[in-house]
C-alpha cells in the first residue's frame, strides 16, 4: 500500500513539473527573424512574400527596428519625424518586400497612416495581379 501511494505520488510530482517546464520554455513573445536578400523561392503555390496574412507570430525587420517605438500609436497623433521614418522605410522597400512589411507592421501592431497605407495597399494588389 505504501508503494502504492509513493508511486502515485512521485507520478503527480512528475506531471507537476513536466508542466512547469513546458509553460516557462513556451513564450508569447514573437519570434525576430531578419529578412535575407532575394525573391521568393517558388517553392509554395502562393509566395509567402505577397501574402498580409500573418499565421505565425514572426517578426520580419526590414532595416526599421526604429519603428517599434509606434507600437500601439494611431496615426492621427504621429509627429512629422515619425511619418518620416515611415515613409522613408516604405519609400526605400522593394516592391516585393511590402507585403512582408505590412505584415511585419501588423504583428508589431503599427499603424500607417491612410496615404502610406492605401500606396501600399494597391502595390501588393498589382503585384498579385501581374
Amino acid at each position: 500500500m505504501l508503494i502504492l501511494l509513493l508511486s502515485v505520488v512521485a507520478l503527480g510530482l512528475i506531471l507537476l513539473i513536466t508542466t512547469y517546464f513546458q509553460r516557462k520554455n513556451k513564450t508569447d513573445e514573437p519570434e525576430i527573424y531578419l529578412e535575407p536578400e532575394g525573391e521568393c523561392c517558388g517553392a509554395h503555390a502562393v509566395c509567402e512574400h505577397d501574402t498580409l496574412l500573418s499565421a505565425e507570430n514572426l517578426i520580419i525587420y526590414f532595416d526599421d527596428e526604429e519603428l517599434d517605438a509606434l507600437s500601439d500609436v494611431s496615426p492621427n497623433n504621429y509627429t512629422e519625424e515619425q511619418l518620416n521614418q515611415l515613409s522613408d522605410v516604405f519609400y526605400t522597400l522593394k516592391e516585393s518586400d511590402v507585403a512582408g512589411w505590412l505584415r511585419s507592421l501588423q504583428i508589431r501592431r503599427i499603424q500607417l497612416p491612410l496615404e502610406l497605407r492605401e500606396q501600399a495597399l494597391l502595390i501588393v494588389s498589382e503585384r498579385r495581379a501581374g
